[in-house]
């Protein structure tokens, strides 16, 4: 017999509909699945985990970071979409060597496991080089986290420094299946340029390998208003190529008819409410998701704005929704009687629903016996929001910080234990994430010393461009 854990007396959120919420629950750990959820269940053998006064939830799911970007925290604080674009794509991501890559992926992913999050869904962008696409990939394992690797085909680097074109790219893609098909932890999926950034008949072949090889396809879908880059739905639709294994992200100015494919196709929809409501990207498109049969789920996007926490994005998120659904009862001159979306379904959004997104429904995503055991216990004693809540659901939402994340296993594994990362050293990890940074910057300021660089014709104009034309010979 393995490892055995039990976890006893918390207020127990399974987001399983057939066990509901058990108050003075316990969940039996064995090995890396969970063996049973109820109360009272014995285990002489295992390892007693006391969860009185705190809430146990399924470890959280971030469906769509840009985890490479993690040591150029906040560097966007003030910054547009537009801005972004210009200085994270197209001026800080060309001079981001592998080693750069591997550190903001191990860094963000730490970063995401002490916040609670199980799983994510890395949109890696950043692969300049096979080099590159190695080092992101490895600090995901080495944070531990469970990962959909999303391949991103974006070149902002030169040729010479790693592909020499498009198909090579699709050929290390191909490779990086290979090689990591062995563990579980990190499948490799696909992130698809933006749609118009390159001829269709790369968009094509982009989608036709992650489906070569069963794995999920990932798209920033209508993220900008007045150009058509990213806004291919219907380009999509003609060609057959929407389906369930594809992740449509923001989707803040899709029209009614667009939705109504990605709805009729069984798309899933991340929407990450800090960057939209911040960036000038548009509304949070929960009440979209809802109408056309898209179960919504949460990101955390880009560190370089946001934080690393889910918890924020929920909050945002819910509030978005609420006050989109009260809004045409309060300038009615009424108050609502109540209110349509609760603290249940925004956690629905952050856990279930984004396992499912990821293609891991069967996997994580509840505390349901059989599935792996991504566990996370919230409430810390030494926090004011360590005072038992009245609604637990509410104080995890509401309430809570990475602080008050006292246990996360994945996959069995106790990852953080009694608030504390196990066997890693901050200290050392932060003084390398912040040579990373210096040295990126440094190179970044020789061409642009003010960011977002202050140049006519920015190289997002250009990639605008482009896209019209890329659509116009469609």
């Amino acid at each position: 017999m393995g490892t055995r854990t039990l976890i006893k007396g918390g207020h127990v959120v399974t987001m399983d509909p057939g066990l509901g919420v058990i108050e003075g629950g316990d969940v039996l750990l064995s090995d890396d699945v969970i063996a049973a959820v109820g109360r009272d269940l014995q285990a002489p053998d295992a390892t007693v985990v006391d969860a009185t006064a705190r809430v146990v939830i399924p470890g959280l799911v971030d469906t769509h970071r840009h985890t490479w970007q993690t040591q150029m925290r906040a560097i966007c604080a003030d910054m547009s979409i537009s801005g972004y674009m210009n200085t994270l794509r197209m001026a800080i991501s060309p001079n981001y060597t592998a080693d750069d890559v591997y550190v903001g992926n191990l860094v963000g992913a730490l970063e995401a496991v002490d916040a609670g999050i199980t799983t994510l869904l890395d949109f890696s962008h950043c692969n300049n080089s096979p080099g590159h696409a190695d080092g992101a990939i490895g600090g995901l394992l080495d944070s531990g986290i469970r990962a959909v690797f999303a391949y991103g085909f974006f070149d902002s680097a030169p040729p010479e420094v790693g592909y020499a074109d498009h198909a090579q790219r699709v050929k290390d893609y191909h490779r990086l299946v290979r090689e990591h098909s062995n563990q579980s932890l990190v499948r490799v999926g696909v992130s698809v340029n933006e749609l118009g950034f390159v001829p269709f008949d790369q968009t094509r072949a982009e989608i036709g390998a992650a489906r070569e090889e069963g794995e999920i396809i990932a798209f920033h879908t209508a993220c900008f208003f007045g150009t058509p880059l990213s806004n291919g739905i219907k380009d999509l639709h003609a060609a057959g190529l929407l389906g369930p294994d594809q992740v449509h992200i923001h989707c803040v100015a899709l029209d009614e008819q667009e939705w109504a494919y990605l709805g009729e196709a069984g798309c899933k929809v991340s929407i990450a409410a800090e960057t939209e409501m911040n960036m000038g990207m548009g509304w949070p498109a929960m009440a979209e998701c809802r109408q056309h049969g898209i179960k919504p789920t949460l990101s955390c996007d880009i560190i370089s704005l946001n934080s690393g926490s889910l918890v924020p994005q929920m909050r945002l998120a819910i509030a978005a929704d609420r006050f989109a659904q009260n809004d045409p009862i309060n300038r009615a001159g009424r108050m609502p009687e109540s209110l349509q979306t609760s603290v249940h379904d925004v956690l629905a959004w952050a856990t279930i629903n984004g396992a499912e997104a990821c293609g891991l429904g069967d996997v994580t995503g509840s505390l349901t016996p059989g599935k792996k055991a991504d566990v996370v216990i919230v409430g810390n004693p030494l926090t004011f929001t360590g005072q038992p809540s009245v609604d637990p659901v509410g104080g995890v939402v509401f309430q809570s910080t990475p602080q008050d994340v006292r246990d996360v296993w994945i996959d069995g594994r106790h990852v953080k234990k009694d608030g504390v990362l196990v066997g890693v050293d901050l200290p050392a990890l932060f003084a390398r994430s912040k040579a990373s940074t210096d040295e990126v910057l440094r190179k970044v300021h020789r061409d642009f010393p003010v960011l977002p660089p202050q140049v006519e014709g920015s190289r997002f104009a250009e990639r605008e461009k482009a896209a019209q034309d890329n659509i116009k010979a469609g």
